[in-house]
């Protein structure tokens, strides 16, 4: 109205109602930004001289299961009963308890520092997806190995989770790329770590020691519980799943699938980065050129032990679930047994190779027969043949042959078959 309508101070007072000096004020006002609200105070609450109790109870929690935690009755139970003169009501103890366990265990309070990715280092994690071997549907274990600087991956197919099949994925996946990340992040993996210990320091397994020392990388291990410190892995292990394993594979060859996963591991690269705009294969080639040359020697991921066969001529593996066989002369006695992520070869005494078995895996009691180095004995005993379960390994014609034969010829048959079978 002062500018607009040239009207002096007091019919703008008279007008709007205001005090002349108001209407001055506002006049000759140059700052029209609205002040900040002044922080409220809070006032004094009559649980504040029991919550350092009640932090203390909470934070104990946190080292137990969540089931076994305090909840805000129990709070409000002990406070009644530790002090004498507490008045307050539940409902003031039970909101103060949701607060406090909101800042304890909620995810959305917690910030996760940004992490720079530097290239040629990566992260590593397993996955579970079901794959088909024939006709039988396997619980399968997928190896991860993601570059955060770049968002590119790949992924090896296995049966379990341990020290072999760690390590043929990884070497696999070093040899299809051409070098080995300068860095490798992983939790805390029991093929890899035996214990954590203080200061952020891992007691590690022989068999992984030899691995990283024959590649020649750093091995670097995250928190307990903290997933974010290798988020672009944990993200890979989905992504992986649902495009490269979906639907359900089926499995002619575990090695030659793992081949064929590399490749398309590959051509999977071919597409923008979901920030740089860059294809994943062009930021991948920075990796690339930042990798640790490969070890002149191939790295032997196998593990060498020794068992002791039982009357029966087997032996048993993981924890007495897995059962293997032998052969009959091998009964009661100590054999080697090289293990690799998808085999268990049984060896003599010279390291000669006797027998050799698909790993079985699972927590199921499984057994591995091979009834071949058994027919010197069955020939031996030949009316014993129907109840072994070489019989149906047979082919028909034999099968036919044997069953029309007298108990001599059964006999001699079963010779001449063993002896084929030692050739």
């Amino acid at each position: 109205m002062f500018f607009e309508k040239g009207m002096n101070y007091a019919s703008i007072a008279r007008v709007t109602g205001h005090d002349v000096k108001t209407v001055k004020k506002y006049v000759h006002q140059e700052d029209f930004n609205q002040p900040l609200p002044k922080p409220v105070k809070k006032r004094g609450s009559k649980l504040d001289k029991y919550k350092g109790d009640i932090d203390d109870w909470l934070e104990e929690d946190k080292k137990y299961h969540k089931k076994q935690r305090h909840t805000a009755l129990k709070v409000f139970d002990r406070l009644e009963e530790k002090f004498p003169e507490f008045d307050c009501s539940y409902r003031l103890v039970a909101t103060y308890v949701a607060e406090k366990k909101k800042t304890l265990y909620s995810q959305e309070s917690q910030f996760y520092m940004p992490l720079v990715h530097i290239p040629g280092e990566a992260q590593v994690d397993f996955g579970k997806a079901a794959f088909y071997e024939g006709n039988e549907l396997c619980e399968g274990h997928y190896l991860n190995l993601s570059f955060p600087h770049s968002n590119g991956g790949y992924l090896q197919l296995f049966k379990g989770e341990n020290m072999q099949c760690l390590a043929e994925g990884l070497k696999n996946i070093f040899a299809h790329i051409g070098g080995v990340p300068t860095r490798l992040w992983f939790d805390n993996l029991s093929p890899a770590v035996k214990n954590i210990l203080r200061n952020h320091r891992r007691d590690l397994t022989d068999s992984f020691l030899h691995f990283k020392n024959h590649y020649g990388f750093v091995a670097a291990f995250c928190n307990p519980a903290s997933g974010h410190e290798k988020g672009n892995v944990e993200n890979k292990v989905g992504y992986h799943r649902r495009n490269l394993l979906v639907p359900v594979p089926r499995v002619d060859d575990l090695k030659e699938f793992n081949r064929q996963l590399l490749g398309k591991c590959d051509q999977n690269m071919k597409r923008p980065h979901y920030l740089k705009e860059l294809l994943i294969s062009e930021l991948f080639a920075e990796d690339q050129r930042a990798l640790r040359p490969l070890p002149p020697t191939v790295f032997d991921e196998s593990e060498l032990v020794t068992v002791r066969t039982n009357s029966y001529a087997k032996f048993t593996l993981s924890k007495g679930r897995h059962t293997y066989s032998t052969a009959p002369r091998y009964a009661c006695s100590e054999v080697y047994v090289r293990l690799n992520a998808h085999e268990v070869i049984v060896l003599d005494e010279n390291y000669r190779e006797i027998i050799r078995h698909p790993r079985l895996y699972g927590e199921k009691n499984l057994e591995s027969m091979d009834w071949l180095p058994y027919l010197t004995q069955l020939s031996r005993r030949p009316a014993a043949l129907k109840y072994t379960g070489i019989y149906p390994m047979l082919p028909e014609p034999i099968q036919d042959f044997l069953s029309s034969c007298d108990y001599p010829c059964k006999k001699e048959t079963l010779k001449v078959l063993a002896k084929l079978s030692e050739a």
